[in-house]
């Protein structure tokens, strides 16, 4: 009779006692003893078995178990005699960080003290013995009420001393989970000070410690040695390219085909594999992943039970925000290439934003990717390897796909629009969605701190290459970047079928505007258009068996926000309604402009305004009397004109704003030429697709809708405008 299935159940005793589905891992118990290293790491994927394994240890060598060979009996450990005698013999310390997630540094610390605490509470019967002095019990005592006030370095070390005077043995500590606290740090901003906290409770830990006979710490990451383990050089690392411990943790082929047999399940071997094998530990291939699995065998239905059990927050920003690089790199996963990268296994969370190896180390470390094959770059850096690498399983190529279809989810509607034009050659409503789909989803691909400014369109192009790639697998074959002809197109769609007239073959160039070269962005689609032909990128379609006269070309012109030093062109207003409506929004979207809200009952914040206000009313409002409000309304918006335009200003150098934007424009000229040609206009405004001209806006609607509104820049020689 098959076993009934616990899901989420993570206490060996538990499982045991219920007689639930178990598959044995005992092993690990025999693997890690006999090779008798002082402290051990274990990194393995999250809900791989690291918890129920470090409750089996538990179990196995606390004395709080004594007598329990009963959770044992049946098991492959329970065959070895001298195991059997080792069974509850040791005073074992037992902790999880897997809890700790506070979103700052004190937060997190205090969660620490309290896990401590807790163990200390847990132990309580030592202050009813004579092993402890009275000092060391007041301090224990003093712990207990207060532990947040207290120096917890120590504390696990003065724990060990107590239990190993009070058991006459040394002690087992097990730490599950250790990097989950890293993590959090790294996502919210207080990596340094965590990094030195635990540096501190490490080394008085696992280092420096008399009373410690064993240790284990599991986790998903090697995090670098430099960071907090610089102190412990009896620390054995075993990652998932180790060879020790390959079948402790995930479940074999061999455990996966047995238990499908148990539960009746046996004509879905084939279809479990292809969606739950592909892990690898070591020299170790066809390692499952047991959460999916534990879950198939429950449910009988195959779905992304691993990949939907966590957020994945982390790797979606790496890949969302990283460089064009890794976009490319993602393109080729999910198209079902292998890609060739540096790996280096110690991950520094401080260098995620900046180096590309760390992110390829951090989604081998995670299971994203598996090792298909390895050669040591012995003459590029000893420690570093190459590694072939390959998305683990179809599980997590669905997850990877809906991960980057919800980027477009906030423009979901104007992206299948836009694909539907693309494909029926609608020019019209190509420009037309292409905007809204450019203005609501651009921001989600800037890379934010490093090089932003001038890698933002190309960031654009690679995640909407690869929204492309996952929505329209079933039509095309979509490649970005390949050779073809005499050069390398941005994207291709090459149709699978065809002989379907209706499924053209697309070719589509991506070119952000060089103003010393053109002057609107319908010469950049003209530039974008003739670059196609003149390269011959059809050569790749016609030679896969697509007609030439069913193949189209697009351009798509990218035009740059004029920005200063990084600064971007602000509208300040005041807190009417009018400013908040979402027509309104949209439109300083469309222009390009960020809102700025005035500070309530603080005009001193507004000066620019303020001191407008002031020269609007001496040179008009004093000066002249009016009939009627059109009458005041035109005088005003002429005046506001000749300020912008011919007014002269002595912080502009006593030039006109227009004359001074002329010399601006032409300084920025000069500056553009030392950046690299498809690197210049740092931000995306709106995008241009094809040779038909952009749909108009309504200008007075426009015109009133921001009527009354200050906008001005931040760049401090350049005049306020209204």
């Amino acid at each position: 009779m098959a076993k009934v299935i616990s899901i989420g159940n993570q206490s060996f005793e538990s499982i045991r006692e219920k007689d639930n589905f178990y598959i044995d891992k005992t092993n690990f118990i025999r693997e890690w003893w006999d090779n008798d290293d002082t402290v051990t790491l274990i990194t393995r994927p999250r809900r791989f078995g690291k918890t129920l394994n470090m409750s089996m240890l538990e179990c196995f060598f606390s004395n709080k178990y004594k007598d329990r060979g009963d959770l044992f009996e049946g098991l492959e450990i329970w065959n070895d005699e001298k195991y059997r005698k080792l069974q509850g013999t040791y005073p074992v310390i037992f902790l999880s960080f897997a809890s700790i997630k506070g979103n700052t540094f004190e937060l997190a610390k205090n969660q620490i003290y309290e896990k401590i605490a807790e163990l200390y509470e847990n132990n309580r019967f030592l202050l009813e013995s004579d092993c402890m002095s009275d000092t060391e019990k007041a301090k224990y005592r003093s712990f207990l009420e207060n532990p947040i006030d207290k120096d917890v370095s120590f504390a696990l070390n003065s724990l060990s001393k107590y239990l190993s005077s009070y058991f006459g043995k040394n002690v087992i500590i097990l730490l599950d989970e250790y990097d989950t606290p890293m993590q959090e740090a790294y996502v919210n901003g207080y990596w340094e000070e965590l990094v030195a906290f635990t540096r501190s409770l490490f080394n008085a830990t696992f280092k420096t410690n008399p009373y410690l006979e064993r240790a284990i710490m599991t986790g998903i990451t090697r995090v670098s040695k430099e960071s907090i383990f610089s102190d412990l050089n009896n620390l054995v690392v075993v990652t998932t390219t180790s060879n020790q411990y390959e079948t402790a943790f995930g479940f074999t082929e061999e455990e996966v085909f047995n238990s499908l047999d148990e539960q009746g399940l046996s004509d879905k071997k084939d279809i479990v594999k292809t969606w739950y094998d592909g892990f690898t530990f070591g020299d170790k291939k066809d390692i499952y992943n047991p959460w999916s699995i534990i879950n198939f065998l429950k449910f009988k239905s195959l779905k992304t039970y691993w990949a939907d059990s966590s957020s994945n927050g982390l790797i979606n920003s790496l890949v969302q925000k990283g460089s064009p690089y890794i976009k490319t790199m993602i393109e080729n996963l999910i198209s079902g290439e292998k890609i060739n990268v540096i790996v280096d296994e110690q991950i520094v969370f401080s260098e995620l934003d900046y180096s590309e190896d760390a992110v390829w180390s951090l989604m081998l470390a995670s299971g994203y990717l598996k090792v298909v094959s390895s050669e040591e770059l012995n003459l590029i850096r000893e420690s570093d390897n190459e590694y072939e690498l390959a998305l683990t399983n179809r599980e997590i190529l669905f997850m990877f796909r809906k991960m980057i279809l919800r980027w477009f989810s906030p423009a979901k509607h104007e992206t299948n629009e836009f694909i539907r034009a693309l494909i029926s050659s609608d020019i019209e409503s190509m420009n037309e969605y292409m905007n809204d789909v450019a203005l609501n989803t651009f921001s989600s691909f800037d890379s934010g701190k490093h090089n932003s400014e001038r890698k933002a369109p190309e960031n654009f192009f690679h995640g909407f290459v690869l929204g492309l790639i996952v929505d329209q697998t079933e039509n095309y074959i979509i490649t970005s970047n390949r050779e073809s002809g005499y050069g390398r197109y941005d994207i291709m769609l090459e149709p699978i079928d065809k002989t379907n007239e209706k499924l053209p073959g697309i070719v589509i160039e991506f070119k952000v505007i060089n103003p010393r070269k053109e002057n609107s962005l319908e010469e950049t689609v003209a530039a974008a258009l003739k670059q196609i032909e003149e390269k011959n990128y059809n050569a790749e379609l016609i030679k896969r068996g697509v007609k030439e006269e069913n193949i189209h070309h697009y351009g798509f012109a990218f035009r740059g926000k004029e920005v200063c030093k990084g600064m971007k062109l602000q509208l300040r207003s005041d807190h009417g309604s009018q400013y908040d409506s979402a027509d309104f929004m949209n439109e300083m979207k469309f222009l390009g402009l960020e809102v700025s809200k005035a500070f309530v009952r603080s005009p001193q914040c507004n000066g620019i305004i303020e001191r407008f206000h002031r020269t609007l009313e001496e040179q008009v409002l004093q000066t002249e009397t009016f009939s009627s409000f059109e009458e005041a309304y035109n005088s005003i918006n002429q005046f506001i004109n000749d300020y912008n335009t011919d007014w002269i200003f002595h912080r502009l150098e006593y030039c006109s704003p227009v004359e001074y934007r002329e010399k601006y424009a032409e300084s920025q000229r000069k500056e553009n030429d030392d950046i690299p040609s498809g690197n210049k206009d740092p931000e995306v405004q709106l995008v241009l697709i094809s040779s038909g001209s952009m749909p108009r806006r309504n200008e007075i609607a426009l015109q009133s809708m921001i009527k009354g509104a200050i906008t001005y820049s931040n760049t401090p020689s350049i005049n306020p405008s209204v």
